[in-house]
């Protein structure tokens, strides 16, 4: 995918291999670390679009965690190992502080990161959180989604790589308005879901977020315990992640703020980012600027 002139893609070294880092905006900026969703998402596909903009006052660090777009590493499992992954990174790159954006998957890492190191973040950006719900849409959803979650490997793979086939019908459950999408993100989209492997590691993400009948990763019960300044987007239309988790979030986060987006699905970064950027560009700059 076609980045911004102004983005830079780096490899950190990481135990077992290459991570894949994009890079942007002014070193004398505080920098936004950007953490992509799952399926089978990457770096470029959900922040590609917005790199531009948020570098004009900012230094946006967008990684891509493992098993993902160009870091072939293993797959680390749940939303605690990559965001222990995402320590990794920030340590090897040299940044102590950061102000976090994750969407949908990537917004469940971002919580656990504030949750496991409160003294690196400076601030959340939460878009269409995962991890805040305790059970998948309704009881008969969750146990055939657990159900799926606990298929052997020779099945859930070659599942996988016919999955990689349905990409159009894969964005149209995601998005209210699928024309609205760059051909860009579509295509790289494509590109990534027919990779040999992909869609693996956010099979390993659910493996290890799905009980029978709940979610482990239900983070519901312990975000006030996060004093992060924090903006929350959710699209008022998303099929995928339930907006009431994210209400529930900001009705219990001490300094949390929650923005709903109508007319619009699950990624609205990509589905809506003039309006995304309008939301989240005024309320950074109302942060205390953390220390380089």
């Amino acid at each position: 995918m076609e980045l911004p002139d102004q983005v830079t893609e780096t490899f950190v070294d990481i135990a077992g291999g290459p991570a894949r880092v994009l890079r942007a905006g002014r070193p004398d900026r505080p920098v936004l670390l950007l953490i992509h969703g799952g399926g089978t998402d990457n770096a470029a596909i959900s922040w590609g679009g917005i790199l531009g903009p948020l570098a004009e006052a900012w230094q946006p660090v967008a990684i891509d965690l493992p098993g993902f777009g160009g870091t072939a590493l293993e797959p680390v499992g749940g939303p605690v190992e990559l965001a222990r992954f995402v320590i990794m990174v920030l340590d090897r790159l040299g940044i102590d502080r950061v102000i976090v954006f994750g969407v949908s998957m990537g917004g469940d890492v971002a919580l656990n990161l504030a949750l496991l190191a409160p003294d690196r973040v400076a601030g959340l950006v939460l878009i269409a959180p995962g991890g805040l719900v305790p059970i998948f849409r309704s009881r008969p959803l969750h146990l055939i989604a657990w159900l799926g979650t606990r298929l052997p490997d020779p099945v859930l793979l070659p599942l996988a790589r016919i999955a990689g086939r349905f990409t159009e019908q894969a964005l149209r459950a995601i998005v209210r308005h699928p024309e609205r999408l760059p051909a860009a993100v579509v295509e790289e989209f494509t590109r990534e879901a027919r990779r040999p492997g992909g869609g693996i590691a956010y099979g390993r993400y659910n493996q290890a977020t799905f009980a029978r009948n709940r979610m482990i990763n239900n983070l519901l019960p312990v975000v006030s315990t996060i004093t992060a300044p924090t903006l929350i987007v959710h699209g008022a239309d998303d099929p995928i992640v339930d907006p009431r988790g994210s209400q529930q979030a900001a009705a219990l986060m001490p300094h949390a703020r929650l923005i709903m987006i109508d007319d619009c699905g699950h990624w609205v970064q990509v589905e809506e980012p003039e309006r995304f950027l309008a939301a989240a560009l005024p309320w950074l700059e109302t942060l205390p600027e953390p220390p380089l």
